[in-house]
């Protein structure tokens, strides 16, 4: 009888546990980012390692997510972001900028720990800070002129907001 109850519990304790899922995402090259070198450009390498862009000169319509692995709101918009990028692809390109990493690697694990498949700059110098300033996350809205149309501090609540964001200062349509 006490073996029973034994066993019992355990089996309480696992179906009450929380499984999370684990979705596999992919380090993704930067080549299909286009970008243009000038005496201000902020170059930024690329996470899978080759090169990367001039984050300050990119034209849209684009998104730039600025994210760091360590970052507990960064993890939470991710699942935002991944179901967005399946709408929006073809539509308006999707960047993620990794900043603030002890080591490259906890940055490529951070991709492929969360379905994270679109390219992804890497700036292992803080040389970014001056154009996107401190904190993360940060959402930057790029018109197709380059320009900043938007910018959106903090983590992005639902793929609604997102959406509607990018209707709004961009003008892509859902």
């Amino acid at each position: 009888m006490k073996r029973c109850a034994i066993v019992v519990a355990l089996l309480l304790l696992v179906g009450c546990s929380s499984s999370s899922e684990k979705i596999a995402g992919q380090v993704i090259s930067c080549n299909s980012l286009e970008s243009t070198l000038t005496s201000d450009s902020i170059n930024l390498d690329c996470l899978d390692g080759s090169t990367g862009a001039s984050v300050n000169t990119l034209k849209g319509p684009m998104i730039i997510n600025v994210w760091g692995s360590w970052c507990g709101p960064c993890k939470e918009e991710m699942p935002i972001l991944r179901s967005f990028y399946k709408k929006a692809e073809g539509k308006v390109a999707l960047v993620g900028v990794d900043v603030e990493e002890a080591s490259i690697s906890d940055g490529r694990d951070f991709v492929e720990n969360n379905g994270i498949t679109w390219p992804n700059l890497f700036d292992s110098a803080g040389s970014s800070r001056p154009y996107f300033g401190m904190g993360v996350p940060v959402t930057w809205f790029i018109a197709p002129d380059g320009s900043v149309a938007y910018k959106h501090i903090g983590v992005l609540k639902n793929e609604i907001e997102l959406i509607t964001l990018t209707s709004k200062y961009l003008g892509v349509k859902f």
